[in-house]
């Protein structure tokens, strides 16, 4: 229920302040609109290329030949080639890689250590590229190289870093 009431509520305050302040609410509240539509005008042609470029990467297939071929690879390092296709797609798109967790659930349960792993993967690591994509274009920031090596980085020492802690608490659960 209050949940419910809570945006009219803070509406309502935002107003009252307003009043009280002596501003003129609604050419505020327009200036706040033309701000906020020229800023979505500026982003989105960067949200456009990023939602066509996942696009074809999921179409294309890619991502899934590249962990067939990879899978002997992953085998030998006790990598669960199951968990390639979310830790390539979560830093760029988090929808897609919920997709890939759903099935990756469906297939192996969610009591499963790949389910937890990557369970895990899917809550602790982020979308950087989307991230970097839309804010610092948004900010019109150029030279991403950095913030894009650092955040891929982290995502990727997340990848291990959970399968460690899962299977640390996986054989500790077992036991």
């Amino acid at each position: 229920m209050f949940s419910n009431m809570l945006i009219p509520i803070v509406v309502l305050i935002i107003v009252i302040y307003g009043i009280y302040k002596k501003v003129d609410i609604y050419d505020v509240f327009i200036d706040g609109v033309k701000e906020g539509l020229s800023m979505c005008l500026s982003i989105f042609p960067t949200i456009f290329a990023m939602i066509i470029s996942i696009n074809v990467l999921l179409k294309s297939n890619i991502i899934f030949d590249l962990t067939n071929c990879l899978k002997p690879v992953f085998n030998l390092l006790h990598f669960p080639g199951e968990l390639l296709p979310i830790a390539l797609l979560r830093p760029i798109s988090g929808s897609s890689s919920l997709i890939i967790l759903d099935n990756i659930l469906k297939v192996h349960g969610c009591s499963s250590f790949v389910g937890r792993v990557a369970s895990v993967i899917q809550g602790s690591t982020d979308t950087t590229v989307y991230i970097i994509g839309l804010y610092f274009s948004s900010i019109k920031i150029k030279k991403i190289r950095y913030s894009l090596l650092v955040g891929l980085l982290v995502d990727f020492l997340t990848v291990i870093i959970a399968i460690i802690v899962v299977s640390i608490l996986f054989v500790t659960i077992q036991t």
